[in-house]
């Protein structure tokens, strides 16, 4: 089963603390983009279930959730698997089965992933996430279900750090979602500027259920700066909001660095001030077949799913068995421009399928029995999660040219495409891939540019980012008072002392016998 927010923003419930709760319920626009992903986790099933080598014999079933990227619908979702679920009976086949869950994809967040992991980690049922990506959770001891196929923060943190430094930027600012994965990521990324003698001048959180007032103070923070660079370590969704108040009275330019989350995500390319933005994005991948999947969609299948037919009327305009404005079948979603149809820049959705096919190799190492080049799997066998489980720590095999495997921790190989946000010949800015990062390779061989790279307002140079100029040979750096140690006044050395090297942070007086003329910040000393 698949645990995803199809649903944006939120839940909505009414409590008067006189009656009984009424039931949660989601509400707002569909996510497309994450109804990509349950059809993909559904497009592997089927693909699985169609398999002679991969649990021959054997079909796997699936309940999908919308969690509206809530923690407490997350949670009610949590106990609902946890309780097991109602006796499904084959009618087809000569056996029954209990509804017990083997196994989780998801969630799509840091915080419901937890949140989720707390419960049914104490039932021993494994879960694998595509898409949450806080460090917190390679912690066995708190979280020794979860394993996940898209890589921990940490990586992500040092390579944003290791980015912001290639190109000479130590004075920047900083924005995050209040949240999980924000508050971890940055403090992760905070850490490691540090030790890369990075300065930052502001640190500010957010998050979707803030007021807007929130959001207003955080975009005059942004105006009022002197760093040219911003780095996010934010969701697209918690984002979204900040640029949409940003854009009502654009800032002076801005380089944004964006963490994968929203950097790598298709509709925020609209905010157009964001042009140059460069960020480290999952790497791409081509799964075979699952467009026309995407795209094959009859009358009968939308009218089948409450959420299918929910998409087709909000892509279409249009009402299914209603009177008014009423779907008339030329809609035609092929010509659909969507996040759901978008299948050029797959990443995370790659992540749903291999999270899928994971679990899939776990439960065929847990039935199946490999006898002289045959495979032998027994469907009557009852397996408990746990067995699941175990089988996860040890899985290792290769789908569509990617490795898959865990590590102690249950985390990935990190790898990364460098992303740059380059105008095209048509005016409309594309995601385009100048660069790689990968974690398993030795130190000075991990981060790599290959391609050129455009900045912010279009340019071909690269933007400066400083909080003091540097300090010429003549002169040492005097530290301002209650500011970080990238601000600076140079002060000319005085007479008879010299410095000699650019931002020395002192002045030495000349040895005897040796000559001193004038430069422009003061003295030098000749031999």
């Amino acid at each position: 089963m698949v645990v995803c927010f199809l649903h944006t923003p939120y839940y909505t419930v009414k409590d008067n603390y006189t009656t009984m709760p009424e039931p949660l319920s989601c509400t707002g626009s569909i996510n497309t983009r994450e109804l990509r992903f349950s059809r993909a986790m559904i497009f592997a099933i089927e693909e699985i279930n169609n398999s002679t080598e991969l649990l021959p014999g054997i079909k796997l079933g699936y309940h999908i959730y919308d969690s509206c990227a809530s923690v407490p619908v997350t949670v009610h979702v949590a106990f609902q698997l946890s309780n097991g679920l109602d006796p499904v009976f084959y009618t087809g086949d000569s056996c029954s089965q209990s509804g017990m869950v083997m196994a989780v994809v998801g969630e799509s967040g840091s915080t419901p992933s937890i949140s989720m992991s707390r419960i049914i980690g104490s039932f021993n049922i494994p879960q694998v996430s595509h898409f949450a990506t806080c460090a917190c959770l390679s912690n066995k001891q708190q979280y020794p279900n979860f394993f996940r196929t898209v890589p921990s923060d940490q990586f992500q943190a040092e390579a944003l750090a290791k980015l912001v430094k290639h190109f000479g930027w130590t004075w920047i600012g900083a924005v995050r979602s209040d949240s999980d994965y924000g508050n971890n990521g940055m403090a992760s990324f905070l850490a490691a500027a540090h030790r890369e003698g990075i300065c930052v001048e502001y640190s500010e959180s957010f998050y979707r259920t803030h007021p807007r007032s929130r959001f207003q103070r955080v975009a005059d923070v942004i105006r009022r700066s002197t760093a040219t660079v911003v780095v996010t370590f934010a969701s697209s969704g918690d984002l979204r909001l900040l640029l949409e108040e940003l854009s009502l009275e654009p800032s002076p330019p801005r380089q944004w660095i964006g963490s994968e989350s929203w950097v790598t995500t298709t509709d925020m390319l609209r905010f157009s001030f964001c042009s140059g933005a460069i960020g480290f994005g999952i790497e791409r991948s081509v799964i075979p077949g699952l467009r026309d999947f995407l795209l094959d969609l009859s009358p009968s299948k939308v009218a089948a799913s409450p959420v299918l037919t929910e998409f087709w009327e909000d892509a279409f305009n249009c009402r299914l068995w209603k009177n008014k404005s009423v779907c008339d079948g030329t809609e035609n979603i092929k010509t659909l421009q969507s996040p759901y149809t978008d299948t050029s820049q797959l990443r995370i959705t790659n992540m749903v399928y291999k999270a899928v096919y994971a679990i899939a190799h776990a439960i065929h190492k847990a039935v199946c029995q490999e006898t002289n080049s045959t495979t032998q799997c027994d469907k009557f066998t009852r397996i408990e999660s746990k067995e699941v489980l175990t089988q996860l720590k040890k899985v290792y095999f290769s789908q569509n040219g990617y490795d898959v495997s865990f590590d102690a921790n249950g985390d990935p190989v990190a790898r990364y495409e460098l992303v740059n946000w380059q105008k095209s010949e048509s005016g409309s800015i594309e995601i385009v891939t100048v660069g790689h990062y990968d974690a398993s390779l030795p130190v000075g061989q991990k981060f790599r540019i290959n391609r050129n790279l455009t900045w912010v307002d279009g340019g071909t140079r690269v933007p400066v980012s400083v909080c003091s100029d540097s300090c010429p040979p003549g002169s040492r750096k005097l530290l301002q008072k209650g500011k970080p140690i990238c601000c600076y006044d140079c002060i000319p050395c005085p007479e008879g002392e010299i410095s000699n090297a650019t931002d020395s942070p002192d002045c030495f007086p000349c040895p005897k016998l040796w000559l001193w003329r004038y430069l422009p910040f003061g003295l030098q000393c000749l031999d």
